[in-house]
């Protein structure tokens, strides 16, 4: 009560300080004294020291006079102006540059970047992506296979998800043999090279059938599939179901370069074989077969 009291006293003399100044000064200077008076800032002071600004906020919250104003001002397009013209503003892109050349942000974005968190958020996204476009290559090749052909139900696979892997096991043994003979060819300019040229050729296509044969009888013997398989699910058995031996899996090599050297025609069994056999298959008597 005296606080209130005492606001109605100060608010009195800074109303008779202003009405005197009117009198004698006019409107203009007397709202330029009264607003540089001590009354006037006395007064300011008792009204924000007391519960006004709390009742004020209580009463703009339980009207939802933010709201309203944001709503309103979202429907006409003055939110979106106001939003466009600040983003415009020179003092916004001097403020945002200052900011970020500053050490301390140099510093947030350098230890952010760095955090074990980011770069295992990247390499998961990354992961995700490289997911998503196999399986959306498998799901393709799948449905290759049963409209390939006899239709032949799992676990056989079909020509479409062989091609991919066969061509996927391509690039891969070829990258390799790039790797091979770089290195064989810088040691071999450090001799002088090889010479004569038949003799160059004669290795070079030595190197890559011992290369590509490899690699498929290397995969084949060890884990029953090849890199390839693996990204398409599929796995080579024996007939029995059985893994393949390092001797069948030789074989095996040699009926498919027999299958790739006539146009693929060596494939072809597959499309009418009720287990989707093709020549490498029939020779070494094997089955390739879902992995799912």
């Amino acid at each position: 009560m005296a606080r209130r009291s005492g606001i109605a006293a100060t608010a009195g003399r800074a109303a008779s300080f202003f009405a005197a100044r009117a009198w004698h000064g006019g409107l203009d200077s007397a709202a330029d004294d009264v607003a540089t008076s001590p009354e006037v800032a006395r007064f300011l002071d008792r009204v924000l020291a007391g519960p006004l600004p709390e009742e004020l906020a209580n009463s703009l919250i339980r009207h939802r006079v933010l709201e309203r104003i944001g709503g309103r001002l979202a429907e006409n397009g003055e939110l979106e102006r106001l939003v466009d013209q600040a983003l415009d503003s020179a003092q916004t892109s001097e403020l945002v540059d200052r900011v970020l050349a500053s050490s301390p942000a140099r510093e947030a974005l350098e230890r952010i970047t760095s955090s074990p968190e980011v770069r295992h958020a990247l390499a998961r996204q990354s992961a995700g992506l490289a997911e998503d476009v196999v399986a959306g290559a498998r799901s393709a090749a799948v449905r290759l296979d049963r409209r390939a052909g006899r239709p032949v139900g799992p676990p056989h696979a079909g020509i479409g998800t062989r091609a991919v892997a066969l061509a996927t096991d391509s690039l891969v043994a070829l990258l390799i043999f790039a790797g091979v003979s770089a290195v064989f060819a810088l040691i071999a300019s450090l001799v002088g090279g090889v010479r004569p040229h038949w003799l160059a050729g004669t290795l070079l296509g030595a190197g890559w059938a011992l290369v590509v044969g490899g690699y498929f009888v290397l995969f084949w013997s060890a884990a029953g599939q090849t890199p390839g398989m693996r990204l398409m699910r599929l796995r080579v058995r024996r007939d029995d179901g059985g893994e393949i031996s390092f001797l069948r899996a030789c074989v095996r090599a040699i009926g498919l370069a027999l299958a790739i050297i006539p146009f693929f025609l060596g494939f072809v069994p597959a499309l009418f074989d009720g287990r989707r056999r093709a020549l490498p298959d029939y020779l070494a008597r094997t089955v390739v077969l879902y992995d799912d």
